[in-house]
């Protein structure tokens, strides 16, 4: 089963409004996600032993090299914080610039180089700014997976640059992911005399396995791996199959560019500004065919066979666009399940040049073939499959029109049939957004799906609750109706559920408030400051729970400017394979 990072909304209580409802105490909290040195945590997969792999983001005390920064480069600091710190929650204007650029910055300056560092994402100039962590629980505590980050020359620091994602744990306990290379600093002289530091990495996305929690890490090479390729080990079942993606070529455009002397990488003007590496460096997952991939492993977790799943479609063959294709999950019988590119009409044999393209298409990947099980694409006009259980129930979303709006549904669907026909149960409401995520084999589904009505917009989207689906007794609910009454925790979403129905997902909850250096803040009255953070949590069955009535407060949330934290989520969790995968 895979799973991937997701969009989360809450940004500071306003109102509540109590209603009546009837809850199930019959799951139980446990959080698996109070980590001190950050901020958020969320779930992903969860194997039968009850082994969490966790994601996280939002670093306490980032290791800022502030002797990177110059003049400039401070008095570009001091005004982002005096242009936007009304509109930021948590932060105030900058507290005391001399001890900035003395390099010793309170923690809401801190904060504010931080922003400005965001700000200069993939700037080589600038240090880049990675906080995705990878980490899995086996028991009490939660502990960070290192891939392949590296310490800063000179420091003691990682360079925390990296982005390390931790997409499952199998039953044996192996994890498995891909991750950044870390950017780290190198100089470079340009042709007038002057010296510069440029942050380079080597990668953008590798494969890994760890057969030993962490401590050794394998990384999978893609078979087109110029200028670093691109790699990830998505699902893997219990026969040490491996599935995901790996780069098969660079596109036209991004080859020809890196070649050229007049405008490119291979221009005697570029050189002088920044090195041939610093150029390439520009190249992203966009500029590479991607296809799904499958990997053999021996029990070191080493590969030793490896195979391409191909592409959905065949452009022509002047057609100059890249297409991808990915392999998201595997059963124990070898049945994979993704998506991948495809035509607007399904039924196109022979495409034009630049035959319409716009969507990906839940497909399954059998005896060579790659077949897309979505139907009409004038109906369903985008689909995914995320995961499949060994009875061949595979679980995704569709895209379609509902009252005039494109929202997402959830399916399942049976691939054993030779006509698959997608089944979409009834969610929380008709225009509510879902998707699954993961079915066990119990048919039981988890996903996450919109609970409220309004009109959503990029700045105020609707909230998301967990659901559990059913599909022998046909039922659908949500996962904070199994939790007691007086719960502090809010379930927005669930990325697994293993074979004893325990299931892995994502809550808000009340959490002290930390500044930017992780330590406690309190407020004019000298008391603690809470506040709203995602924690990864584990939902368990309560044997003979019942059912209670309660009343449920339903907070509103507001949606405006927020600290570091909560926008580097969107920010970040976006990055993950440019959402193209979720």
């Amino acid at each position: 089963m895979n799973q991937f990072v997701k969009s989360i909304v809450a940004l500071g209580i306003t109102s509540a409004l109590t209603l009546s409802a009837v809850q199930a105490a019959t799951y139980k909290v446990i959080d698996k996600g109070d980590v001190s040195s950050l901020k958020f945590t969320y779930s992903q997969q969860e194997n039968n032993s009850g082994d969490m792999a966790i994601s996280g983001t939002g670093t306490y005390n980032f290791p800022v090299q502030l002797q990177y920064l110059d003049e400039d480069d401070f008095e570009d600091i001091r005004f982002l914080a005096d242009r936007d710190h009304e509109a930021v929650f948590e932060l105030n204007d900058l507290e005391d610039f001399d001890a900035l650029k003395a390099r010793t910055p309170t923690a809401n300056d801190l904060a504010w180089v931080v922003r400005f560092l965001a700000s200069n994402a993939n700037n080589i100039l600038y240090q880049e700014v990675g906080d995705v962590y990878a980490m899995i629980n086996t028991g009490t505590s939660t502990e960070e997976v290192v891939v392949f980050d590296q310490n800063i020359p000179g420091t003691d620091n990682l360079s925390r640059s990296t982005q390390d994602f931790i997409n499952g744990i199998t039953n044996d306990g192996w994890i498995y992911g891909n991750a950044s290379a870390p950017y780290l600093p190198s100089d470079f002289t340009e042709t007038d005399g002057d010296e510069v530091t440029h942050w380079l990495r080597e990668f953008s996305s590798r494969a890994y396995v760890s057969v030993d929690n962490g401590v050794s890490i394998k990384e999978i090479v893609p078979p087109e791996s110029i200028y670093g390729g691109m790699s990830a080990v998505l699902d893997m079942n219990d026969n040490r199959i491996a599935v995901g993606y790996a780069s098969v070529q660079l596109g036209q455009s991004a080859a020809e560019f890196v070649v050229d002397e007049t405008g490119g990488c291979a221009d005697p003007s570029t050189l002088e500004r920044m090195s041939f590496d610093a150029c390439v460096q520009g190249i992203d997952a966009d500029d590479y065919h991607i296809n799904a991939f499958k990997w053999t492993l021996d029990e070191n977790g080493n590969v030793i066979d490896s195979e391409d799943l191909g592409q959905l479609i065949t452009p022509h063959v002047d057609d100059e666009r890249v297409f991808a294709s990915y392999a998201q999950a595997i059963n124990n019988a070898g049945v994979i399940v993704g998506f991948a590119d495809g035509w607007d009409d399904e039924t196109e044999t022979e495409p034009s040049e630049g035959e319409a393209q716009n969507f990906s298409y839940a497909v399954i990947y059998k005896n060579g073939e790659v077949i897309d099980f979505t139907g009409d694409h004038s109906v369903s006009v985008n689909s995914r499959a995320y995961d499949i259980n060994d009875k061949g129930f595979a679980v995704g979303h569709i895209t379609k029109s509902v009252n005039g709006d494109l929202r997402t549904k959830f399916y399942y669907v049976d691939t054993n049939k030779e006509e698959m026909s997608l089944v979409t149960p009834t969610d929380f409401f008709t225009g509510s957004s879902s998707t699954a995520r993961a079915i066990n084999e119990n048919g039981f589904i988890v996903g996450e799906g919109e609970v409220e009505t309004h009109n959503d917009s990029g700045s105020n989207p609707r909230r998301r609750h967990g659901f559990l689906y059913e599909i022998e007794s046909d039922t659908f609910t949500n996962l904070n109706s199994f939790l007691p009454c007086d719960s502090a925790y809010k379930v927005i979403e669930a990325r697994d559920i293993n074979d004893e129905n325990e299931i892995s997902a994502t809550a808000i909850v009340k959490a002290p408030r930390r500044d930017a250096k992780g330590e406690l803040m309190v407020d004019e009255n000298g008391d603690q400051i809470e506040e709203d953070v995602l924690r990864a949590v584990k939902l368990v069955p309560i044997p003979g729970g019942e059912q209670e009535n309660c009343s449920v407060v339903v907070e509103q949330i507001e949606r405006k400017g927020a600290g570091f934290g909560f926008m580097s989520v969107f920010f970040l969790l976006a990055m993950a394979i440019r959402r193209k995968l979720v």
